[in-house]
């Protein structure tokens, strides 16, 4: 059996997500859709060559970032993830995705490492690894790093109440997008799903209780839309994204 070129450094599963980042699960998706066949390995953020996952290593080369995995998939071995789109779907596909990766993923991140309740189930066990003695500084250090982050962003200059009223608009532009389609660029399935499974899910799973993910809960198309696709890329994953949620 030949052992396939492509090594996808990953995050792990975590708060109840077959992945911890919607990034690596927007590529995983993406090599499949592609047909690749490939071998993980986990990493963490700081042991990435860009200080962030996903990356992956194809006969050598290294490539960081999901949006460069995308291209040098498509380049070298001769796919289109976009195959039936013209090329002002492609640009729709484009903003679709940085309104995706570059605003509500932020909103959603803000709600996961700065609210207290939700950054000490979840990303406060990223430090667990370390030294006990060391653990409670490690967690203050990482999350003031990603308070940060947000700040330097912008969306963490905001009040809770307005990062989730940003986020929301989000959510209800993409549900509109999708209306009652079965992808969101419409009956195929395109590169743009990969991304917005990967961010939705991430909202809807039932580990963190956030303002957002009542927003996706309450769309019953857009559930509907990432249980098809975790179904279909992650059939091994235990889902239950509405078991603590009452949709009416």
């Amino acid at each position: 059996m030949t052992t396939p070129s492509i090594t996808l450094y990953a995050t792990r599963p975590g708060f109840g997500m077959p992945e911890t980042s919607p990034f690596v699960i927007k590529t995983e998706v993406q090599l499949k859709m592609a047909g690749l066949d490939y071998v993980r390995n986990s990493t963490t953020p700081p042991q990435a060559p860009k200080g962030k996952v996903p990356y992956m290593v194809d006969d050598g080369e290294v490539v960081c970032d999901s949006t460069f995995i995308r291209a040098h998939i498509e380049r070298k071995y001769g796919v289109d993830l976009d195959e039936g789109l013209d090329t002002r779907q492609r640009a729709e596909s484009w903003a679709i995705e940085r309104m995706l990766e570059d605003h509500l993923y932020f909103a959603m991140v803000w709600f996961r490492w700065i609210v207290p309740e939700n950054f000490a189930k979840g990303p406060a066990n990223f430090a667990n690894g370390a030294p006990e003695e060391e653990r409670e500084q490690l967690r203050r250090d990482m999350q003031a790093r990603k308070d940060g982050d947000m700040r330097s962003h912008g969306i963490g200059r905001h009040s809770a109440g307005e990062i989730a009223a940003l986020g929301v608009r989000s959510i209800d532009a993409i549900a509109a997008l999708l209306g009652d389609k079965p992808y969101i660029m419409g009956d195929r399935l395109t590169a743009v799903d990969a991304t917005a499974f990967g961010v939705l899910a991430s909202i809807l799973t039932p580990f963190f209780d956030t303002p957002l993910r009542d927003a996706v809960a309450g769309r019953p198309h857009l559930v509907a839309y990432v249980n098809k696709l975790m179904r279909q890329y992650y059939p091994e994953h235990a889902w239950e994204p509405l078991r603590h949620v009452e949709v009416a």
